[in-house]
């Protein structure tokens, strides 16, 4: 562990200024309140604020951020109390060290509907001071580094949601560097075998090709050196997850992938970058289309640098970026520019922007009570994107994320133009409304009177607020039917536990889940947005049908190694009386499949990953979700009188999905969670008497994904 000496040492080395003895006494005060207290590998639990306090300084932050990092968990820990905190060391401290509290509270793996909601209390709380979010993600990128002493599944679960929360939470704020990180770490407990896969790749390619980063980076000091330009050159190779990704993305194996090293070059003005450039152009062939000038167009986080792609050495592609110091300091301090300090004095960067600002026009935009998921999505793509700069006709410029469509465009400008919106013209040119955009393009867009938008729209759109406001147009004009259908859904729902779908049961479970009445509820539950154990969940959440000495679901299945767990694979959905077999797979335990699943070729020369297994001969509870495949004609009422017959044999639908709309039928995907076979054998034997039913069969996957990857 630091000792607190060595922490106030670092500290110095950026602020020579710094409160020593204010340091001192919260590295003491932090030390005796976490007091007998251990972390999973067994070492004194104080190691981790002290390490997380000492990232920080890396970032040279002020005195209050790094006493926050030393008691960010005394607060919930501990018997320190806030009044306490703040007595001692201030109310600036108290409230930071509160507000990582708050986050550290918010279980952000959870059910999407309440991942939803946190989040937009995770933008609020960073709004309010962004070194709170500071000092969350030090915290979480100390876990990550200290992660192989928890749990198997806990490492997947905390690795899952650094990867889909922190990592790019800290890549849109500007902290590029630890967002790199993160994903490396995450993406060694969830893909172990690729990175060693990426790795062993490397290793090879070295020993084939010798030290290219160092011939290289020799290579562009002299040319510098030859155009008379003082610059830094630094090479290295891209980080393993950063080449998983781009070989995922371009769908290429790793001998295809060509621009897998990435050299980045510090000049002393912003002249210098452009010259560079030239001097760079001029020995080696440039790209085409790689070439992106983000000095003239900054990113919205403050992000100034000049990227381009040359072919290097034996034709090998190289990455290369050229910025000033400046733009450097802000490139991988991002946010944290804003408190960073540089001998004794707080630096102002004349090209850090406000990160608060992009917080604060994201909740703005959807800040809307009903639309949580929506929200998660919006900010989920805007954390993901990068950008791209398109013109209007009068020279505005407008700020997209890349792969956005003319349609993204027209949303982006208003919703009403948006909704009118019947075409684009690019460059003057005509063009379909999916056309991807590209930097500097002008944009017209073609509206008429009459419009609407179309289902075909959210195929189209990428953004977020385009999205959101299809979805919100789409939803008016489907609303009385979803309500007419979500009103069957209910009612079969709620007779499934013998109560009654009441004005009041409904407007207690529209209440319980956010939403504004009874007829939202009903429309989404209509529309498959919601389902109907969520509703009849809102309204008793005790309630569960009797299944008398029901075998627990751990229990279920016969043959696994004690502690290991299993799930059933989504390609076939195996029903107790089955024949089953299950597929090992390295920290998701066993996947379970019926034993005529095609899948099962798959894993025919791996024998050593197959378990033979069966189900528990007892009475099993009807939680395992099966989907049915029905036509049913396109009359009044039949719809109804399916889900209540489905119903009276005890199956709960957990879903229904109209995915076929005929004037003479429909054509509907039913999730109905059933107890064994024999169920399933029965309530489809009485569907096919009923009839209004043209056709019913079990649905299994034409082209699953790989099993146990959800």
């Amino acid at each position: 562990m630091i000792a607190a000496e060595d922490l106030i040492a670092l500290v110095r080395n950026y602020n020579p200024k710094t409160n020593a003895e204010r340091l001192t006494d919260a590295y003491d005060f932090g030390a005796e309140m976490h007091d007998g207290q251990f972390r999973h590998s067994g070492e004194p639990y104080f190691t981790h604020p002290v390490a997380v306090a000492a990232i920080l300084t890396e970032q040279r932050l002020d005195d209050a951020t790094i006493i926050t990092a030393l008691l960010h968990d005394t607060i919930e820990d501990t018997k320190a109390s806030y009044g306490e905190v703040a007595k001692r060391y201030g109310d600036e401290v108290a409230m930071l060290v509160d507000g990582v509290t708050k986050l550290t509270n918010l279980q952000l793996s959870s059910r999407e509907t309440k991942q939803a909601e946190n989040f937009r209390k995770l933008f609020m709380a960073m709004s309010k001071d962004l070194r709170v979010i500071l000092v969350k993600l030090a915290d979480r990128l100390h876990n990550m580094r200290t992660i192989k002493a928890m749990r198997p599944e806990k490492q997947v679960v905390k690795a899952r949601e650094t990867m889909d929360i922190y990592a790019p939470l800290a890549g849109r704020m500007g902290m590029q560097w630890m967002r790199e990180e993160l994903e490396d770490l995450a993406f060694r407990v969830l893909n172990p075998e690729g990175r060693q896969s990426i790795i062993r790749r490397f290793i090879t390619l070295q020993r084939e090709t010798g030290d290219v980063i160092h011939r290289i980076t020799g290579d562009m000091r002299y040319e510098l050196e030859k155009a008379g330009i003082e610059a830094e050159v630094f090479g290295r190779a891209k980080k393993p997850y950063s080449i998983w990704r781009k070989m995922q993305e371009k769908e290429q194996g790793f001998s295809r992938l060509s621009d897998i090293y990435g050299f980045r070059i510090i000049t002393q003005s912003e002249e210098d970058c452009y010259r560079t450039l030239g001097a760079i152009h001029q020995r080696w062939r440039a790209v085409p289309g790689r070439f992106k000038d983000y000095i003239s167009q900054p990113k919205s986080n403050g992000y100034r640098s000049i990227h381009t792609t040359v072919s290097g050495r034996d034709g090998k592609r190289v990455e290369v970026q050229i910025r000033t110091r400046q733009m450097h300091d802000v490139a991988e301090t991002g946010v944290a520019a804003h408190w960073s300090y540089r001998d004794g004095v707080r630096t102002q960067n004349p090209f850090a922007v406000d990160p608060a600002k992009w917080i604060a026009n994201l909740t703005e935009q959807f800040d809307s009570e009903e639309d949580h998921e929506d929200f998660l999505e919006a900010v989920k793509l805007e954390m993901y994107s990068d950008q791209v700069f398109c013109f209007s006709p009068k020279g505005d410029v407008v700020k997209l994320p890349r792969g956005a469509t003319p349609l993204d465009y027209a949303y982006a400008i208003h919703t009403r133009i948006g909704h009118a919106c019947v075409g684009a013209k690019v460059d003057g040119i005509r063009v379909p409304l999916w056309t991807r955009l590209k930097n500097g393009q002008s944009v017209e867009i073609i509206t008429a009177e009459g419009q609407t938008p179309q289902v075909t729209w959210l195929d189209i759109a990428v953004t977020g607020k385009a999205r959101t406001a299809i979805r919100r147009a789409l939803r008016e004009v489907d609303r009385e039917r979803f309500i007419k259908l979500g009103q069957e859904l209910a009612r079969s729902a709620f007779e499934h536990v013998q109560r009654k779908s009441t004005d009041k049961a409904l407007d207690t479970a529209a209440k319980n889940l956010r939403l504004k009445n009874r007829d939202e509820l009903l429309a989404r539950l209509g529309s498959a947005e919601l389902t109907a154990h969520d509703v009849v969940q809102a309204v008793y959440p005790e309630l569960a049908p009797d299944e008398g000495d029901a075998i627990p679901l751990r229990r279920a299945v016969i043959g696994l190694e004690p502690g290991q767990s299993f799930e059933r694979a989504p390609c076939c959905q195996p029903l107790p009386g089955e024949r089953i077999l299950g597929i090992t797979y390295r920290g998701k335990g066993v996947v379970v499949h019926s034993i005529d699943c095609d899948r099962l070729s798959e894993f025919e020369d791996q024998t050593e990953r197959w378990v033979d297994l069966h189900w528990h001969a007892g009475t099993h509870p009807a939680v395992y979700g099966t989907t049915l495949d029905l036509t049913i004609g396109n009359d009044a009422g039949v719809l109804g009188r399916i889900c209540t017959l489905i119903g009276e044999k005890k199956a709960n639908i957990s879903n229904l999905e109209i995915v076929d709309r005929k004037p003479d039928f429909y054509r509907l995907m039913v999730n109905a969670e059933l107890r064994d076979v024999e169920q399933l054998h029965s309530l489809m034997l009485m569907l096919e008497a009923e009839s209004d039913v043209a056709a019913v069969e079990r649905f299994r996957e034409k082209n699953p994904g790989k099993p146990g990857s959800s």
